[in-house]
């Protein structure tokens, strides 16, 4: 009898188990590792561990006050964050950090070539940042199809949106009252490895050469040329 009853219990579990719930909204981390997957992508493990909803619900709320209005978006996000405590603030830049290296592809790359004509190490920087400030829908659908970004960018658009990479430490000076040290939020993410610059991980995907952009994006293609 006791052997029959562990096979029924075994399906109840599994039954009621988290990750079989129905009915849930996917955090942007699922999809994403879900992409890496399928495309046999690998990351820093630690950093797959972060979980960015809160930085994402800050970030959507002020593209959506600002109407598109960078000055406006930076003022939204700083207001709100100031209302954060210290520690949350620094976990909001280790967020943008790890959205910053989840988006560093080649094929993103690409459609940066093709929109604005050029990349360069700082303006693909920033290039991200733009994309990080179009909200998390934007983001999330370029990263798993850049071509996506064709019904988003229009010739003469500025992508650029460098200023989110102070918000964090700005704020937190303000709020601490302190000097800059090893304390504050973007001293904290290097420690951990988030660095998006010298020290950066490398480009994802395969490199493309001028002539494959065309067959690479073609609707951003066709768009912007």
């Amino acid at each position: 009898m006791k052997n029959c009853l562990l096979p029924i219990l075994l399906l109840i579990l599994i039954s009621f188990s988290p990750e079989k719930t129905f009915g849930q909204t996917p955090t942007n981390e699922q999809i994403m590792n879900e992409y890496r997957i399928a495309n046999g992508i690998k990351t820093n493990s630690r950093m797959d561990t972060i979980n960015t909803d809160k930085f994402w619900s800050l970030v959507d709320d002020a593209v959506k006050s600002s109407k598109g209005d960078n000055v406006l978006k930076e003022k939204h996000l700083s207001g709100e964050l100031e209302k954060h405590s210290l520690g949350e603030i620094i976990d909001f830049e280790i967020a943008f950090r790890k959205c910053i290296i989840d988006a560093d592809y080649y094929k993103v790359m690409a459609a940066q070539k093709i929109i604005e004509g050029y990349v360069s190490d700082d303006s693909y920087l920033y290039f991200r940042c733009w994309l990080i400030g179009q909200g998390k829908t934007v983001y999330t659908e370029t990263l798993i199809n850049p071509d996506y970004l064709a019904a988003i960018a229009n010739k003469g658009d500025v992508c650029d949106w460098e200023a989110i990479m102070y918000v964090a430490t700005d704020v937190y000076t303000k709020k601490s009252g302190k000097e800059e040290d090893e304390t504050f939020p973007r001293n904290t993410a290097a420690k951990m490895g988030l660095d998006y610059d010298f020290g950066a991980p490398p480009t994802k995907g395969t490199d493309w050469t001028e002539d494959q952009l065309p067959s690479l994006l073609p609707k951003l293609w066709a768009k912007f040329n």
